[in-house]
């Protein structure tokens, strides 16, 4: 059967299709269409059941219905995660009367954490909204007063002589004993295929992601066409981050951290309850 196939045009997604996108890893169930688009993009499209599969944000999941969290793909950091940079120190940020912090999508799991951990950082801040690729630039040209960065700006932004001025992976990671940090998730919908197609799909997913982690190099070659001008080296630093044992399978552990950011979210009244579904 033909479904449609979400996901990023970012390098740890890109690594994680490898197998299947190059057909490594066989089916004989799917024939798979790629749709590539950002991920506040996928947060969208998601609501409105456009793909079958797709990458979200976790946070995202808040605002969906007739969706299953698939066990394979998603995107957990392991005491690291979203940073909040400027061109000024924390000391500067002590008492601010009017600071507006650029977020890659109010949809975005990053943009949650920051919410959540308004009161151990700045508690009266503002927020726009801009393509997550942009963020650093405007840091720099003082568009804004700071930016919350993912992706590859997590691990570059010193070289653009930015300050890391909050840490939400450490913050996430000391408030929730050790929990990694839930960002992105991959989810089917219900409406568009039964479970055991959906399980299927975990499954050859699953397979895909191994064989890139098995043959690390030649997937980082294909992945690099989503490289952004970055070399390889931090490219292979970047999807070792974030594809890891979780990404292959959620487990306990990945599910526990999920239910911990809407439980979380929740008790600050910024989300309703949510009934998690997981393959």
């Amino acid at each position: 059967m033909q479904i449609t196939v979400g996901h990023t045009p970012d390098a740890d997604d890109a690594f994680m299709f490898y197998g299947i996108a190059k057909e490594k890893v066989k089916s004989h169930e799917f024939d798979i269409i790629h749709v590539i688009d950002d991920i506040e993009s996928l947060n969208k499209r998601a609501i409105n059941h456009e793909l079958d599969i797709t990458a979200i944000s976790a946070h995202a999941y808040a605002y969906l219905s007739d969706y299953v969290i698939l066990q394979s793909g998603g995107s957990f950091g392991i005491n690291y995660g979203p940073i909040v940079v400027s061109k000024k120190t924390v000391n500067n940020y002590k008492n601010p009367e009017d600071i507006t912090i650029a977020i890659p999508g109010k949809m975005t799991s990053a943009a949650l954490l920051l919410l959540l951990a308004k009161d151990d950082f700045i508690t009266n801040f503002n927020t726009k909204e801009m393509s997550f690729d942009l963020i650093p630039s405007a840091v720099l040209e003082e568009q804004v007063n700071a930016g919350l960065v993912i992706h590859e700006a997590q691990i570059t932004y010193d070289n653009l002589h930015l300050h890391k001025i909050f840490d939400l992976g450490s913050w996430w990671n000391k408030i929730t004993d050790g929990l990694p940090v839930p960002l992105g998730i991959n989810v089917a919908s219900k409406r568009r295929l039964d479970r055991s197609q959906i399980t299927k799909f975990d499954i050859l997913f699953k397979k895909s992601i191994i064989y890139g982690l098995n043959n690390m190099n030649e997937a980082v070659d294909y992945a690099m066409q989503y490289s952004r001008g970055q070399s390889k080296e931090l490219i292979t630093k970047f999807v070792k981050m974030y594809v890891n044992e979780i990404t292959i399978s959620m487990g306990l552990n990945g599910q526990n951290a999920i239910k911990k950011l809407f439980q979380i979210a929740e008790d600050k009244g910024l989300i309703s309850h949510i009934d998690l579904d997981f393959i």
